[in-house]
């Protein structure tokens, strides 16, 4: 990257532009007469504006040298032949060359201030009827009003982009509500950090008691602490941290917090001897999820059929015998509406779920089996012989940009037409999915919930899994025993040697499980590399595709972001013909690995059969097969499916020749290389070492300090999450 530079001019033609988020690439003339390339986010740019870009220099394969813009001063046209540039070149519907020569004609440098101000004046050109005056005056005010959130933004260096969805979301009235009240920046469909926000504010005379500022401090909190997995937060403990955000004495904010009560924007109620202040639609949530599960484990289920002859049989049929425990389950996933099926590696989880999946067949009924990431749901059927598919695409997930929330297409008013549904992974399932998935299923519809509970909890709010297992309202059937065959896998052995709070055997030099002491950053990263480039594909017939690298953190030498530059570089160098495209601190090259890193439900993908979709969602990794001659189209394949990527999207990539662990969550990879070098403590725990010790599939290799992982495996600090599903679930229900 290099250092930021600031060009001025004026914009002669406008290259590309997309409507949706305002990505333009335009040319822009300088005094001096130099053509400029310049690539942003500018809403609505045309030929005759003036600009002063702020950006940095790179280097495009088709268009040459160009600027990449970080904050754009927009000036209208001034003189008569700029303003004749600008609306000639069809920013204004209804406004061509012609009529826009004749406006000017008519008056002067004065056009645009009349075309605002004053618009019943424009009947008087010709051609321009009344109707067509108003409408020309509308549009043209609508632009403004647009600019004039943009110029608000860039004032304060916000994101450009954001004046797209606020200008959808209010249109002319964006600016005001901005205005009156600038902490609604600080709700999740825009993003903007709480302190950003507040430094604006408090810059634009808003007072430090000011109820705007008090009422968002509060919703911010709670909405903050979804990501920390909190379902709600005890009242004093919201109040405490709402004060030390923004420093208010705690009367005011008693009176706030009850006015956001009484208005149902927050929900009170008392949970085990606390009072527990949830955003509405988390309360919500959680009511739901205790009431629906309790209304499918109350379904009447026929007892006469002979389940124990079917399961006889099917032991004969695939020439197995289930053990006292597996066979449990499968009995008990005939009889109950609602079954947890727990278990570690090597315990037949996966047998057990193929017996309950033939089981359900012969009862004759339709079967629908999920997962919470793409990669899960592939691998849960291959095992099982038959179709699965995420959560998010079976409910028919999408996002309303307005609103900023995550509907469904499958619902109460149209439930998925199945008898019964398994889901695998369960312990990535956060309560917001729950309650969709739940309210997706008809009465009478069979759950089978797989997962185990020793993993690291959901990313989102709630610890769904492990609230349901210790309610003890929900039967479960906990396979413990490792099958001989599974413990001849170091792996497996030094997986439950983890759970149990003892190191892994670090010195037993088996097939399937080596550590290679490297305490130094640089070496660490060295044979990292090494491990992926040569000596894995040549000592051990492993391919680098099927070669994960983890980490605990992003962040560090050790890190994903410093393993995956390193990685890029040795295993995808730049080279004669291999197209790639700069972005930010990125270069993305074609044949890189990538991984979305938000879910976006409105990239289109096809899948190789033709069937088209959309929908890419965070984790899923994919490879970049093409980037197209001009730089603006990356052609990426996810499993199965193709989406084509534009270069606004391109901040939703991250590469993925190393991942954190808790991104590998769900997928299971046949070579996983795990860094163990001391990283912050939060992540030194021994739910990431389990977690990343289990994605290995045949082979596990461990690089970096011999003293981590037995202090990992030690710690089993969990951190405790806010969440009253346990006891609403023991209790009987919501309120």
């Amino acid at each position: 990257m290099g250092e930021r530079q600031t060009v001025e001019g004026t914009v002669e033609h406008v290259i590309f532009r997309n409507e949706e988020n305002g990505y333009t690439i335009l040319n822009l003339v300088t005094e001096d007469g130099e053509a400029v390339t310049v690539v942003g986010c500018i809403p609505f740019a045309a030929a005759g504006e003036g600009m002063t870009v702020t950006g940095v220099w790179v280097e495009h394969p088709s268009y040459g040298r160009q600027m990449n813009a970080e904050s754009v001063d927009r000036r209208m046209p001034e003189s008569g032949d700029e303003i004749i540039a600008y609306l000639g070149s069809g920013v204004i519907k209804g406004i061509g060359p012609a009529t826009a020569a004749r406006l000017v004609e008519r008056f002067g440098d004065d056009t645009l201030r009349v075309m605002e101000e004053e618009p019943e004046r424009l009947k008087t050109v010709k051609g321009i009827t009344a109707k067509r005056a108003v409408e020309i005056s509308e549009a043209f005010r609508s632009l403004t009003g647009l600019r004039r959130v943009t110029e608000f933004l860039a004032r304060y260096e916000l994101p450009v982009n954001l004046a797209m969805q606020l200008y959808r979301a209010y249109g002319p009235e964006a600016l005001p509500r901005l205005k009156d009240d600038p902490y609604l920046l600080t709700r999740p469909v825009y993003g903007v950090p709480f302190a950003a926000v507040d430094e604006i504010a408090l810059s634009m005379g808003f007072e430090g008691d000011d109820p705007c500022r008090i009422g968002a401090a509060l919703t911010y909190e709670l909405e903050h602490n979804l990501g920390n997995g909190h379902v709600f937060l005890p009242r004093d403990k919201l109040l405490a941290a709402t004060a030390a955000l923004i420093g208010v004495e705690p009367e005011p904010l008693e009176i706030a917090l009850d006015k956001l009560l009484s208005r149902g924007v927050l929900v009170q109620e008392r949970v085990a001897n606390v009072d527990a202040c949830y955003l509405r639609r988390m309360h919500e949530a959680e009511v739901n999820v205790a009431d629906k599960l309790r209304v499918l484990q109350k379904m009447p289920f026929d007892a006469r059929a002979n389940v124990n002859r079917v399961i006889d049989e099917i032991q004969v049929t695939q020439g197995i015998t289930y053990a006292p425990a597996q066979r449990q389950a499968v009995e008990l996933a005939a009889r109950e509406g609602v079954l947890l099926l727990t278990g570690g590696p090597g315990t037949g989880k996966t047998t057990t779920v193929r017996a309950i999946v033939t089981l359900f067949g012969r009862m004759g009924l339709d079967v629908l089996l999920l997962a919470p990431t793409g990669r899960a749901a592939k691998r849960l059927g291959e095992v099982c012989g038959m179709d699965a598919q995420t959560i998010h695409r079976c409910l028919g997930m999408s996002f309303n940009e307005l609103t900023g929330e995550v509907t469904f297409k499958k619902n109460e008013k149209e439930p998925l037409e199945t008898d019964a549904v398994i889901v695998d992974e369960m312990s990535m399932v956060d309560l917001e999915l729950m309650q969709a998935l739940l309210c997706a299923l008809r009465p009478g519809c069979r759950l089978v919930m797989v997962g185990d509970p020793d993993q690291l909890p959901s990313v989102g709010p709630g610890n769904v899994f492990g609230d349901l297992i210790r309610s003890e309202t929900v039967p479960v059937a906990a396979l413990h025993t490792v099958f001989r065959q599974a413990e001849q896998s170091a792996i497996i052995r030094n997986a439950h040697a983890v759970n149990e709070g003892r190191g892994p055997d670090l010195n037993n030099k088996q097939n399937d499980f080596f550590f290679l002491c490297r305490r130094s950053p640089d070496r660490l990263v060295q044979t990292v590399v090494e491990l992926c480039r040569e000596r894995l594909p040549r000592n051990m017939g492993i391919p680098t595709a099927d070669i994960q690298v983890i980490s605990p953190t992003r962040r560090g030498e050790c890190g994903t972001v410093q393993l995956n530059r390193a990685l890029q570089a040795a295993l995808n160098p730049a080279a004669p013909g291999k197209r790639q495209k700069v972005w930010g601190d990125l270069t993305f090259r074609e044949g890189d690995r990538v991984m979305q890193n938000r879910n976006n439900y409105d990239v289109i993908w096809e899948k190789d059969d033709g069937d088209v979709g959309a929908g890419i969602f965070n984790g899923d990794v994919g490879v970049i097969q093409e980037i197209d001659p001009s730089g603006e189209l990356l052609t990426i394949r996810f499993d199965d499916r193709t989406a084509t990527y534009t270069p606004d999207l391109l901040n939703q990539l991250d590469m993925a020749y190393a991942i954190t662990v808790h991104k590998s969550q769900g997928s299971e990879y046949r070579a996983v290389v795990l860094s163990t070098a001391p990283a912050a403590p939060g992540l030194m725990v021994r739910g990431v070492l389990y977690t990343a010790i289990t994605r290995a599939r045949e082979l596990l290799v461990l690089v970096g300090d011999d003293t981590v992982p037995g202090k990992m495996a030690a710690d089993d600090r969990r951190q405790r999450r806010y969440s009253g599903l346990r006891r609403r679930l023991r209790q009987g229900g919501g309120q």
